[in-house]
């Protein structure tokens, strides 16, 4: 059986060396490199440069033919680091903000341990995927074949979360996170100097008429039994000190749970755009985009995710989630494919926010990552 404090130090390695050397989406190829040969070292079948970067280990045992699949994501973040530890990014500009290294160090370590350990029978399809921060990496592999390639019947995934205590689990049925929808209103009309805003059209106050009129579309147009957010993130124009701009960028997005909040947000959000423009004189053209979908629990994996966390986790540590999150994840375009269960794991009550430039994941949480990896693979595929 393989020693559990060893493989701890293992991985707390394997963690510091990709933490050192973050890779933006579809550019992970140090990471991959790295990824594909410790599976080879752990004896798994490899193919490399699915949907781009992503790597899929395979591993084999009894004769059991069912298979199911374990996902993490490789990717880091455009984000400047901000830490003196010796592990830090030697990559300017780019860093793992949001624990992919712990995700990917986890899965790794899950696989060394079914490949030493056994204790199934079947098939698990072990896939790194590149991209989740664009929310575009899973699709890539699956539009390079992965279902057809590396068939499997349902799939499990993480992420950490700060403000939950190491060693700590939470999933819920059903909404998990929600889907992000893009959007740009560009509102164009004649600018002009600052001294004679009556000789045009200019666009400013019209943008900021219409980021206000945008907040009434949660607030008034959604029923408040839905969960949706609606974000304005930028305004850009191509006005200066003492001219006023003819041109105007809105962009942001919006949050929600059911394709017909989707819908309607993107409804609502045309009407205002149109109507205040109209106001203001102005035309105004809206660009609106899904970029990921919600993420949707199966509620009888779910009840299989809490029992293998049981033989991993302090009954006291295990918890259903109260409520879905807002944040958004690629893991949900694999489960428009096959059922299957997200779950969050602690990565301590001090760790700094995901995606800020201090955030470090926590290598304390790395084994419980990893011993629930395995273990859901034992439930799901028991040997005879």
């Amino acid at each position: 059986m393989t020693d559990l404090t060893t493989l701890a130090r293992e991985m707390t390695g394997w963690r510091r060396d990709l933490h050192a050397h973050p890779e933006f989406g579809f550019e992970e190829k140090r990471t991959s490199a790295f990824v594909a040969a410790k599976l080879r070292e752990f004896g798994l079948e490899i193919a490399e440069g699915v949907g781009g970067t992503g790597v899929v280990g395979t591993l084999r045992r009894g004769s059991g033919n069912r298979a199911i699949a374990l996902r993490a994501d490789m990717d880091a973040l455009r984000i400047p680091e901000q830490s003196v530890a010796e592990y830090r990014s030697q990559n300017p500009g780019v860093m793992h903000a949001c624990g992919h290294d712990g995700h990917t160090t986890m899965l790794l370590g899950a696989a060394k341990l079914l490949a030493e350990d056994g204790g199934f029978d079947g098939t698990v399809r072990f896939i790194f995927q590149p991209a989740e921060e664009w929310g575009k990496g899973a699709l890539a592999m699956l539009d390079d074949g992965l279902m057809e390639r590396f068939p499997f019947e349902e799939i499990y995934g993480l992420h950490n979360m700060p403000g939950l205590p190491v060693g700590h689990f939470e999933t819920r049925a059903g909404a998990m996170m929600s889907a992000e929808d893009n959007f740009e209103i560009v509102l164009k009309g004649v600018g002009g100097h600052a001294a004679r805003p009556h000789a045009g059209n200019e666009v400013l106050v019209a943008a900021c008429a219409l980021i206000t009129n945008l907040q009434t579309i949660v607030s008034r147009r959604l029923s408040p039994a839905d969960i949706g957010v609606v974000s304005v993130t930028e305004l850009v124009t191509d006005g200066t000190r003492n001219a006023l701009p003819g041109l105007a960028r809105i962009l942001g997005d919006a949050r929600s749970f059911r394709p017909e909040v989707s819908a309607g947000i993107e409804r609502q959000m045309r009407v205002i755009a149109e109507g205040t423009a109209l106001t203001y004189n102005v035309s105004a053209e809206v660009n609106y985009t899904r970029e990921f979908v919600p993420l949707v629990n199966d509620a009888a994996l779910v009840e299989e995710a809490f029992a293998a966390a049981r033989t991993v986790f302090e009954s006291d540590h295990i918890a259903t989630a109260r409520e879905p999150m807002t944040g958004s994840e690629d893991f949900a375009r694999f489960l428009e494919h096959v059922p299957g269960c997200f779950v969050f794991l602690g990565n301590g009550r001090d760790s700094a926010p995901l995606h800020n430039p201090t955030y470090d994941f926590n290598d304390a949480g790395l084994i419980h990552g990893a011993r629930f990896h395995a273990a859901i693979v034992k439930r799901r595929l028991p040997t005879k």
